[in-house]
């Protein structure tokens, strides 16, 4: 893999919720959760649309980042992604 190819990403699903997670393939996670096929929190909030996403170098580094954003209470998520 190259460098950077550790995404965490925000999405908002269709019921106005957020969800938090990690992936190597932005593009590929994103169809899985349109498909319903994702996270189980995500199956039947569909759509979902990315609203924010960060790279990283290293597996651990975009984990800790995952762990920290899901600590966020809602403002801040909101405020993360640019939705307040």
């Amino acid at each position: 893999m190259s460098g950077a190819d550790h995404v965490v990403y925000v999405l908002e699903c269709a019921d106005g919720t957020l969800y938090t997670g990690y992936t190597t393939d932005l593009e590929r996670r994103l169809a899985e959760h349109d498909a319903g096929d994702g996270a189980k929190y995500t199956r039947g909030r569909t759509p979902v649309t990315l609203q924010h996403h960060e790279r990283y170098e290293s597996r651990s580094a975009a984990m800790s980042r995952e762990y920290e954003i899901k600590q966020l209470s809602r403002r801040q998520k909101e405020r993360l992604i640019g939705l307040e």
